[in-house]
């Protein structure tokens, strides 16, 4: 059996901290094979000793990083970009606010409308009285509640009868 000389740095609680391999200080820090069979403890100072290990350069996962850096990058733009052109787009609605006051009159007329009307549709139903509409909608409701308890208990009645399951295969086949 041949170990392979990669190892991978792993980190683990400072409550189950061991010695180290080398200097027998306590160590969070692991190398371990990608299998998981072989593994020892040891110090942060001995990782950056030239002598002892060197880092496996993997350009994949850096490019990767780089990747994500400049994507993270051209977000912040993108964002920064958006932000200001809401920043200008409300100070163009206040210049323009300015000269439609006149107009902001008669939108306010309209509003006190539609309360108006929204507060006669309240009348109407605080003394008892419904649309149409409602009492086709409240009927429906009704009868869709009957059906499915009229289905629930037929239901209910033929799982109660024996002859609804299959019975067990007996004899030569």
């Amino acid at each position: 059996m041949s170990l392979t000389n990669v190892y991978h740095l792993r980190r683990v609680a400072d409550t189950s901290a061991k010695a180290c391999f080398i200097c027998y200080k306590p160590s969070t820090s692991v190398l371990i094979t990608p299998d998981n069979k072989d593994f020892f403890y040891v110090c942060l100072a001995h990782l950056q000793d030239r002598h002892f290990c060197s880092p496996i350069v993997d350009t994949e996962g850096q490019a990767a990083r780089a990747k994500e850096e400049a994507m993270a990058q051209e977000i912040e733009k993108v964002k920064k970009e958006y932000e200001e052109k809401q920043r200008r787009k409300k100070e163009r609605e206040k210049e323009s606010n300015k000269d439609d006051n006149n107009k902001d009159k008669d939108t306010e007329k309209e509003k006190e409308n539609e309360k108006t009307d929204k507060e006669k549709t309240k009348e109407a139903d605080a003394t008892g009285f419904k649309s149409t509409e409602e009492k086709e909608r409240d009927d429906k409701m009704r009868i869709d509640r009957l059906r499915n308890i009229e289905m629930a208990k037929r239901n209910q009645e033929r799982f109660k009868n024996p002859s609804l399951f299959p019975s067990a295969p007996s004899g030569d086949l």
